[in-house]
């Protein structure tokens, strides 16, 4: 895993990532009834497959993937591709999903040296430019980019004008949690990547299942969270089964 290069004036190297394949992928059933959602496949290559190759293409080599439904396939799928030339390693949450937040802390052994690491989810298909993505962390420094856009989502990211993360909001219902009170929150969709300092593992004080979403939100009013915005790069959820046949009109 690389650190920061000093025959490259301080610039990081991004090479290190996580991809969330662990979920029970319900929104995709029937699919997910016999297969894991990471495998659904779009004009005949398999999600999980798609994005470590779309990793790979940007450098990102050290890859660990967290698996619970239909592991075995998965494990299988990457062992069958000889790792897609990757250093593809496996955490195996055995008892239950331990969702985003918790999935996180348990991948911290391979993640904790990384200098910084990125993290998807496995059903996100996107053209969004990475190494843009990462001068803005390195420029700003934060503690976590978040990937965000101004497009239609039932659940929203609240930044001020600073792009601090400062709240969230469920778009169905109304409700709010604000982290940073007395800022103007402007809504953001959240784009299932990010990029993560592992200055944040120590912050972690929550245990077993929990969601990244209220971590950030809790490390928020105390440590710079910032969206970085990428609106108008392509980016689709494959979460349901009528979202693949629009992910096929974009990736061929």
């Amino acid at each position: 895993m690389h650190n920061i290069d000093e025959h490259t004036g301080g610039e990081i190297v991004l090479s290190t990532a996580m991809i969330f394949a662990a979920g029970w992928g319900t929104r995709l059933k029937p699919w997910t009834d016999d297969h894991p959602k990471a495998l659904l496949p779009v004009n005949g290559r398999p999600l999980l497959q798609r994005n470590i190759e779309y990793l790979k293409g940007f450098g990102v080599v050290n890859i660990i993937i967290n698996v619970h439904h239909f592991a075995g396939q998965i494990i299988d799928f990457i062992k069958a591709n000889e790792q897609f030339g990757c250093n593809v390693q496996i955490s195996h949450e055995t008892e239950e999903p331990l969702e985003t937040g918790g999935g996180l802390k348990k991948a911290a052994w391979f993640l904790r040296d990384a200098n910084p690491f990125l993290v998807m989810n496995a059903d996100i298909l996107t053209d969004l430019d990475i190494p843009a993505m990462l001068a803005f962390h390195q420029q700003r420094q934060p503690l976590v980019t978040l990937a965000v856009s101004d497009r239609r989502s039932s659940r929203s990211f609240l930044f001020t004008r600073r792009q601090q993360l400062c709240g969230w909001r469920n778009n169905s219902t109304g409700q709010e949690r604000i982290s940073v009170p007395g800022e103007d929150c402007m809504p953001k969709a959240f784009s299932g990547i990010h990029i993560v300092d592992p200055a944040i593992f120590p912050l972690i004080k929550e245990e077993g299942k929990f969601s990244l979403v209220d971590l950030y939100l809790r490390l928020s009013a105390q440590y710079p969270v910032l969206g970085y915005d990428h609106s108008g790069d392509c980016l689709i959820d494959v979460g349901k089964p009528e979202a693949v046949e629009e992910a096929e009109k974009y990736f061929p």
